[in-house]
């Protein structure tokens, strides 16, 4: 008898329907399992069959096939356990086979029980896509299946319960799951605040600008001077993810399995910080099948590199064209995925190898071949593609020894940065542009325009300071954002000589 369950597999961002086809027949055993599967899948086999004995099923001692269709795609991971299951006591006649609008995925124990799988939000959409109107998830994965709407999502701990279930007994219930409640925000992260930064008022102007256009952003300064602390307090000042970022955020992190056990939908923006030892894979993505790497897992939220000359030369180079384009392609031999990556790179470095190069105490004791050969790791190219450079001096004693309620706090600053979002979402209504940063060449003539003070400002620097093309862009970008702030239709000389402040550091590293 052949019995066909249907399931879903992933390839990078995206699902695909995949029917689980078994067939029981003859007297010899023999259980063959084809259409491209990897290891994990054809370890099944010894999974499915203990969990059958081991549930108190009969496990059918004949020639098993089971076929994944589509053939010619190739199938990874333990997705396929459970419906392989389902398909074999169906075709035993243990179970009467589920209809086409049920499909079934996870991975089981040796003692039935049903485990974890990653990507289970993408693979639920797709089935929703497909007609499936009930899917049957590991338990573990149900508050983030549940976040998808027009399906009904049934959790499963056991193999007992969910045949019982499917039998229709009335003591083995399963209640569809309802999406989790936002994550509450965690100690830790309640603690943050701007206002903790004592003194630093430019940086603090810059970054309130560098969150309002989502621009790239690097801080040179020397050690104690805050570079940490106001990196760290940056997700505090960003704008809410809407939901369409919340979704797309989510679905990477379900493919990584980076999705906390029973987490829903992802509402925090995030806040990647790797350290300095990471691969060139490590940040891009990486293996046979190539998961997403810390790029994409900063999708819609800022990705933090702290003492950047310290990263290698080829973890650093590969983050030039992703972090142009908001995306990542990866080729292997497996296939090519391309994974989002739209995000805010922040960066902090010291002047020098000691630290303390222009310290107004601290004596520098790096030789000038020394500092050059520092500031060298980091390529012209990479700095070109980093929007705003500032430099973070040391903090004043009268600054930290000032009392409480003088600091502006995240609270006040996020609603300047709301406002300034807002603008800019009405600017690109339905082109696919969420902020300045993100703006086209052509968009960029369109929407930065100049006043003539401003206009002959630009023209003067730009041959002064040696600018590129893509520097001249940026500052354009930069200075739209600065008028967005202010509320200005037009681009003014304070808002051009700001963001040609903020290339100031450019200038003197080439």
């Amino acid at each position: 008898m052949v019995s066909k369950i249907r399931s879903m597999g992933i390839f990078g961002m995206h699902s695909f329907m995949v029917e689980v086809e078994t067939d029981v027949s003859g007297t010899k055993y023999r259980f063959d399992i084809v259409g491209l599967p990897d290891t994990a899948v054809s370890e099944s086999r010894e999974r499915v069959q203990t969990a059958i004995k081991n549930s108190g099923y009969a496990f059918p001692f004949t020639h098993i096939t089971v076929n994944l269709a589509p053939a010619d795609v190739r199938k990874e991971g333990s997705t396929y356990d459970l419906p392989i299951f389902i398909g074999l006591l169906s075709a035993g006649r243990q179970l009467d086979a589920p209809g086409a609008d049920c499909a079934f995925i996870g991975e089981l124990s040796l003692s039935g029980d049903v485990r974890g799988i990653p990507g289970v939000l993408p693979m639920v959409i797709e089935a929703r896509n497909a007609g499936v109107r009930r899917v049957f998830v590991p338990a573990e994965n149900a508050a983030e299946a549940a976040i998808v709407e027009g399906i009904d999502v049934y959790p499963v701990d056991n193999v007992r319960r969910l045949v019982g279930f499917l039998k229709g007994e009335p003591d083995q219930t399963i209640e569809k799951a309802l999406p989790a409640p936002p994550e509450p925000e965690s100690q830790a992260e309640s603690l943050l605040d701007l206002a903790d930064v004592k003194g630093q008022g430019a940086v603090k102007r810059a970054l309130e600008v560098a969150a309002a256009g989502g621009h790239n952003f690097l801080m040179i300064g020397t050690p104690g001077s805050g570079k940490s602390m106001l990196a760290k307090r940056i997700p505090t000042i960003l704008p809410e993810m809407t939901f369409e970022e919340s979704l797309e955020t989510t679905k990477i992190y379900s493919i990584a399995g980076e999705l906390k056990n029973k987490a829903g939908l992802i509402r925090r923006r995030p806040f990647r910080s790797p350290h300095h030892t990471i691969s060139a894979a490590g940040l891009s993505g990486g293996g046979v099948v190539p998961r997403p790497g810390e790029l994409s897992l900063a999708h819609n939220g800022v990705l933090f590199l702290d003492e950047l000359p310290e990263f290698s030369r080829m973890t650093m180079e590969v983050m030039r064209q992703p972090i142009e384009d908001g995306q990542i392609t990866i080729s292997r031999v497996a296939g090519t995925i391309t994974y989002p990556c739209s995000v805010m790179l922040v960066c902090a470095m010291n002047p020098c190898p000691c630290g303390y190069l222009g310290h107004p105490v601290r004596e520098c004791t790096c030789s000038p071949g020394a500092v050059q050969r520092y500031i060298s790791r980091i390529s012209g190219p990479l700095l070109d593609r980093i929007d705003i450079q500032v430099e973070v001096l040391p903090v004043q004693y009268a600054d930290l020894s000032a009392k409480e309620g003088n600091e502006e706090t995240s609270a006040q600053v996020r609603e300047r940065v709301n406002a300034a979002r807002a603008i800019q979402r009405e600017r690109f209504a339905g082109t696919g542009v969420t902020c300045n940063a993100r703006m086209s060449s052509r968009q960029v003539r369109e929407y930065c325009v100049l006043d003539e003070a401003a206009e002959k400002l630009i023209a003067k620097m730009f041959d002064k300071m040696g600018l590129s093309a893509r520097a001249y862009d940026k500052i354009l970008k930069v200075a739209r954002t600065a008028a967005d702030l202010d509320r200005s239709e037009v681009i003014g000389v304070a808002h051009i000589s700001e963001a040609i402040r903020y290339r100031d550091l450019d200038r003197k590293m080439k």
